[in-house]
């Protein structure tokens, strides 16, 4: 049974008055449904980022508690001082950067690499302080404001159908079917279309409860198991204050401080508009609280580097509380919450299986898709930045390239139509500097 706040002792006068509940059109039910869906969606991050940063060098068990408190102390941060339901954890992509191409790629030391990461979030801290970041967001023309939203959806159905079963990678088509005998696959599709019909019946809580009724089917027929509820957390001492930021100010290493900035900030800021557009928290195209939101992710990533873990950010899969209704600071409050929690109830959250989750987030991601109207297919100029924004979010599995792209295809057909005055000065800097970075640094 969800919580009662009011039967705790809570006013829920004060919720109200903190997050401005009514002014966003919910209520505490709403945003606490919300909060506990969320999680589910995220809450893989637990698991699979120690076993990445683990290929790195990391102590398991230290990344385990470092991803845990990183995202708790990110989204409780954009809950109380942003007021967004949206949640944080460190980012899928970014960790496997940071393992892969840094750590073992470059034989560049953990700790090294972790400086990195706090310089790039310092970085972030004074950018976004001096209001450089939300300039950069405004300055999004409107045609790749919805060309994100659109990428973003592609990209979340992409991970769903991934974690379903229903598409795997293959070496000469790079994607292709997956076994569609296999009980992950078959109780995916069952909890989609269960999902999606209580959804249309308007019955609250449609998204939670086809995630609870695919992990309980998973006991019956997919072999899952469970592991207890409680578990008592491992030390965090092999990582904290473990960064080594002298090292990371070497000329060597900041190539790497350059991409996780970029990246951070591209990423981060496509997740933030996407989901905050499917929430309708947009007024004339703009976040009203954006700067409170990037300086929460920025303090994350900070906080994150010392702590042990790769860069924190915003989450895609924030968009299914959303779709649950969630409006306000509570539900990520209710987010960060869980993620305390998890360092004592790791054994329970593992129970829910990625298979559970996928019905959820492709659900949102079809809903996502229906910003495609919204473009002047007319306009080539602006429709064809905004396609290929949202074509290559998916295809190169990144936020920020497909932002980048989409800023470099903008800033190029405008110069060449010779409209280049409808350009804003920030779309040719971003354009430039991902150009050079292309360029000179690679991808």
């Amino acid at each position: 049974m969800l919580p009662d706040i009011a039967n705790q002792g809570v006013s829920v006068s004060f919720v109200e008055n903190l997050f401005k509940l009514k002014e966003a059109g919910s209520d505490v039910r709403t945003e606490v449904v919300a909060g506990f869906t969320t999680f589910l969606t995220m809450a893989y991050i637990i698991f699979v980022n120690p076993a990445i940063l683990g290929d790195a060098g990391l102590p398991k068990e230290a990344v385990f508690v470092a991803t845990c408190l990183a995202a708790a102390l990110g989204t409780a941060i954009m809950a109380l001082y942003a007021n967004y339901p949206i949640g944080m954890a460190p980012g899928m992509g970014l960790n496997a950067y940071f393992a892969y191409a840094v750590v073992l790629g470059m034989g560049i030391k953990w700790p090294v690499a972790l400086g990195a990461v706090f310089i790039s979030g310092c970085l972030f801290l004074v950018v976004s302080l001096l209001g450089l970041r939300e300039a950069i967001v405004n300055g999004i023309p409107r045609s790749l404001r919805i060309a994100i939203t659109v990428g973003l959806g592609l990209f979340l159905g992409l991970i769903a159908l991934k974690s379903a079963g229903i598409v795997m990678a293959n070496p000469n088509t790079m994607v292709t079917v997956g076994d569609l005998h296999k009980p992950p696959a078959l109780l995916a599709v069952v909890g989609f279309l269960l999902i999606v019909t209580l959804d249309r019946l308007k019955i609250r809580g449609a998204i939670l409860i086809g995630i609870m009724a695919v992990t309980v089917l998973s006991f019956f027929f997919a072999g899952n198991s469970f592991h207890g509820v409680f578990s008592a957390p491992p030390s965090l001492d092999a990582t904290f204050l473990k960064l080594d930021v002298p090292g990371a100010l070497g000329v060597g290493v900041l190539n790497v401080v350059l991409v996780f900035f970029l990246v951070e900030l591209f990423d981060a800021t496509g997740t933030l508009m996407g989901v905050a557009s499917r929430a309708g928290l947009l007024v004339s195209g703009k976040m009203q609280r954006l700067n409170k939101a990037l300086l929460a992710d920025s303090t994350a990533i900070v906080a994150g580097s010392i702590l042990g873990t790769s860069s924190t950010t915003a989450y895609l899969e924030s968009a299914s509380g959303v779709q649950a209704g969630g409006r306000t600071g509570l539900t990520a409050l209710v987010v960060a919450l869980l993620f305390l929690a998890s360092l004592f109830i790791a054994p329970l959250a593992g129970v829910v299986p990625p298979y559970a989750t996928a019905p959820a987030l492709l659900f949102v991601a079809c809903l996502m898709l229906r910003d495609l109207g919204d473009f002047d297919w007319n306009e080539t100029t602006e429709c064809i930045p905004a396609a290929i924004t949202a074509l290559l979010i998916p295809f190169t599995y990144s936020i920020a390239h497909g932002i980048a792209f989409g800023f470099i295809t903008y800033a190029a057909l405008k110069l060449l139509t010779g409209r280049f005055r409808e350009v804003k000065p920030i779309v040719w800097v971003i354009a430039i500097v991902f150009s050079f970075k292309y360029a000179y640094i690679g991808a």
